[in-house]
């Protein structure tokens, strides 16, 4: 059902969002808007259902940031608006948000993360996406008022790719589900596979039945019986309806990589080093849970506003902005390198982890993958590749 808003543009003074507390710091607010969403039943009794990813993270994050706002004489809030499955987001945006934070971090779909961003009353409002992980929204569905925390499907098939490259496994068996996730997963595949000079030897649709017990007895080993030889098994299916029954099931031994097996993430339960055990313990005492991604991207936005509120000392949007965007924005991200923005898609570059369900295998980009720049910049579209055109009309 479509509703029609009709929006009054003012002009909003800066004094609106750049307020005191009673202590004489300078108050920099911050929301929090997520939608629920319907949660496929899962594919194993071992898996639980999470709810709420991402608001933990945040909290954590506005923690970090107030602990260092004692010594800049700042103090950051958070303000949560959870959305029914079956709300408008737009409404609780414009009845809730607007004219009231200058920088909203969302949880949402990325068909409502656009819908948001287009909203009169966002113009003047900076997002800060922490679930979303398509590639077409830092290319031709790209908004100038969006900032993308999360990898994108690009950049973690680019990850996975240099991996195999180094192990010169170059021939791969692509088997793709039946969503529209699926599909762009596999785009991003073949992306990949051209990109790093690999081979899909074969690519299969799965048609077959998701009863575990019959998968597991005879479809995955027929069907994985292909005429050429093959390295790895890609799979694409990121609902998780049939990947994991993949493994130790096909009819030559090949390991699984993709969406099952050996993935690429940004944050991964496995994860230790550079830092990595602290956080992960606190956010498990925190949240009773292992962080998920959607976690991890919402610690990254708000530490990124608290970041650049402490460099720029301000809480006005565009010292902060063209802060995140510059060459001197770096926000430790426990990966052992600076995260940085990139201007032309504002993508959030980062290290991707590979991770098996219990162990971390490697980190990419991969060792030998260069750049002029940077060798995050391995990883996803690189600036010549850009499809974003708010970003070329100011190159």
């Amino acid at each position: 059902m479509s509703v029609s808003f009709i929006v009054l543009q003012l002009a909003v003074p800066n004094f609106l969002f750049a307020k005191t507390t009673k202590k004489g710091n300078l108050d920099i607010k911050i929301a929090y808007l997520m939608q629920i969403q319907k949660v496929r039943p899962p594919l194993s009794n071992l898996d639980p259902i999470v709810e709420n990813k991402g608001v933990f993270g945040a909290e954590l994050a506005i923690e970090d940031n107030n602990t260092t706002g004692e010594y800049t004489k700042q103090t950051f809030s958070l303000e949560k608006f959870i959305v029914p499955a079956e709300g408008d987001v737009a409404e609780v945006f414009n009845k809730n948000i607007a004219k009231k934070f200058a920088f909203v971090v969302t949880n949402l779909a990325p068909d409502i993360t656009n819908k948001v961003a287009d909203l009169d009353a966002a113009k003047d409002i900076l997002l800060f996406d922490a679930a979303t992980v398509d590639d077409a929204l830092r290319n031709k569905d790209c908004r100038a008022n969006v900032l993308h925390l999360l990898p994108s499907r690009a950049m973690r098939t680019d990850a996975l790719a240099q991996y195999l490259m180094k192990k010169r496994w170059t021939k791969w068996f692509l088997v793709v589900g039946a969503t529209e996730e699926d599909k762009r997963y596999a785009e991003a595949i073949k992306r990949s596979a051209k990109k790093f000079n690999m081979k899909i030897v074969q690519e299969k649709p799965w048609e077959h039945t998701f009863d575990a017990r019959r998968t597991a007895q005879s479809d995955v080993a027929v069907f994985t019986q292909i005429d050429e030889d093959y390295d790895v098994l890609v799979v694409a299916d990121e609902q998780g309806q049939f990947g994991e029954y993949l493994d130790y099931r096909t009819w030559i031994p090949r390991p699984v990589i993709g969406t099952q097996g050996l993935v690429a993430t940004s944050w991964h339960r496995t994860h230790e080093q550079w830092g990595a055990t602290q956080i992960q313990n606190r956010f498990k005492e925190k949240a009773g849970r292992w962080m998920e991604e959607q976690d991890y991207g919402a610690y990254l936005a708000v530490r990124s506003i608290g970041e650049a509120a402490t460099r720029t000392k301000s809480n006005e949007l565009k010292p902060i902005k063209d802060y995140l965007l510059s060459d001197p924005f770096a926000l430790q991200g426990y990966k052992g390198t600076p995260l940085s923005f990139r201007p032309w898609d504002n993508q959030l570059r980062q290290p991707v982890l590979l991770a098996a369900p219990r162990s971390l295998v490697a980190v990419a980009p991969i060792e030998g993958f260069l750049h002029p720049k940077t060798e995050l910049d391995t990883l996803g579209y690189d600036q010549p590749e850009t499809g974003c055109q708010w970003s070329k009309a100011h190159e």
